[in-house]
């Protein structure tokens, strides 16, 4: 048990851990890289390599990754709990070592839904346990700020790979040259996951052990009570947790339907790429200030107002015929998106204590990460029957409807300043 001696002798804040959170946050941009070579090329490998006609089967990779991401987040906050936030993240890129070959040179489509759920399981175990270690490290003051630089870092990157492996795409064909820029982001990754990042899990029993008397209940809370709490029980983080998963319903939705749309309005790679880009990297730049500010004025507006502005995001895609339009809505949407991306994790981390912070994390991502799969689905089945458009407004829709929700259900969750 971390005495309060012991919890004094490891420091928790952002300044007291610079060097260490600021190599996590490097090491957070490599898993968005991971993700951000598939968000230009993939879509348009499906349709002009392997001809996939129907939408639905063209986002079975979609599926593929959000459902191994879900499942492996709650996983991955269980194990870093129980076995310590370093070898999870370890683990975790050792898993990717196969994806970009098999991206790159797989025969079949099977191929790249296979490497989907590897890369669902790279990111469900190296993106939690990032989020954890910094969250361990910031303590209860700065949490908004920490989560607003390790998502602008990896959201950041996935923009700077889209954009990238659109015009590597352009100018040297869909495959294999873009996914090699993966391959040098996993080895990068790897070794310095191996070789510098440090365990951080003591900060968290520090944190805990501020709080003794109610450290001592708050331990034996069970996993599923953790389960019941984070996604049902408390008001905070149910509402956080049902809108993570529309959030990422729309990234599904911008991922997987949004290149199709550009592409059968005649838009060529190099522009889909930008486009592709565009939306991640406001969305990523955005949270470098929206997390700070959220530690500032508090949680629930941003995230409602966050919720709304993606829905007139979407409805405004859906609305458009022209590159200007697109890029004003991609911006909209990454505007939004930023608002209520970091958060939605610091109000887990506000109301979540540091004896089950880790699970709380995992169930919220498990609930978050499986909108890709909602998404996947939704937008699939919806296109095939509908088209692309009936799809889009229905997504916009549901992204308002949950805006409501955390209106009415959320709680602020900030702590107050000391």
């Amino acid at each position: 048990m971390t005495t309060h001696t012991e919890a004094r002798a490891v420091r928790l804040g952002l300044r007291a851990n610079l060097a260490q959170f600021s190599l996590l946050v490097l090491v957070n941009a490599l898993v968005g890289g991971m993700l951000g070579q598939e968000r230009t090329v993939l879509p348009l490998l499906a349709d002009d390599v392997f001809h996939l006609s129907a939408y639905t089967a063209a986002l079975t990779y979609i599926l593929a990754f959000g459902s191994t991401k879900a499942v492996t987040n709650f996983v991955a906050g269980t194990l870093s709990d129980r076995y310590g936030r370093k070898p999870v993240l370890v683990a975790g890129w050792l898993i990717a070592l196969p994806v970009p070959a098999m991206l790159a040179w797989g025969p079949s489509w099977g191929w790249i839904v296979a490497a989907n759920v590897l890369l669902g399981v790279n990111q469900g175990l190296t993106w939690s346990t990032t989020v954890i270690m910094k969250i361990d490290l910031a303590g209860p003051e700065r949490r908004g700020l920490a989560m607003g630089l390790n998502e602008a870092a990896g959201y950041g990157a996935v923009a700077a790979t889209a954009m990238a492996t659109g015009a590597i795409a352009e100018r040297a064909g869909l495959r294999p040259e873009p996914f090699l820029l993966g391959a040098a982001y996993l080895v990068l990754a790897l070794g310095l996951s191996v070789f510098a990042v440090r365990e951080t899990r003591e900060h968290a029993r520090a944190e805990a052990a501020l709080h003794p008397v109610q450290a001592a209940t708050e331990r034996e809370l069970t996993t599923g009570q953790i389960v019941r709490r984070t996604g049902f029980g408390d008001r905070a983080l149910s509402a956080a947790s049902q809108a993570g998963m529309v959030n990422n319903l729309n990234d599904a939705l911008a991922w997987g339907v949004f290149p199709l749309l550009f592409a059968a309005h005649g838009l060529p790679v190099a522009q889909i790429g930008v486009l592709a880009a565009l939306y991640p990297a406001v969305w990523g730049a955005g949270q470098l200030v929206t997390g700070w500010w959220s530690d500032h004025i508090g949680r629930k507006r941003l995230i409602t107002a966050g919720m709304l502005l993606q829905a007139a995001a979407i409805g405004l895609v859906a609305d458009g015929t022209t590159f200007a339009v697109w890029a004003t809505a991609q911006v909209l949407l990454g505007l939004g998106t930023a608002l209520v991306y970091p958060t939605l994790l610091a109000v887990i981390g506000d109301v979540a204590h540091p004896a089950w912070r880790a699970r709380a994390v995992g169930v919220y991502r498990l609930w978050r990460d499986g909108g890709f799969a909602v998404g996947a689905l939704l937008a699939g089945v919806l296109a095939d029957a509908y088209g692309l458009t009936t799809a889009i407004w229905t997504v916009a829709a549901l992204t308002a409807a949950s805006g409501l929700i955390v209106a009415a259900r959320m709680y602020e969750t900030r702590p107050p300043t000391p």
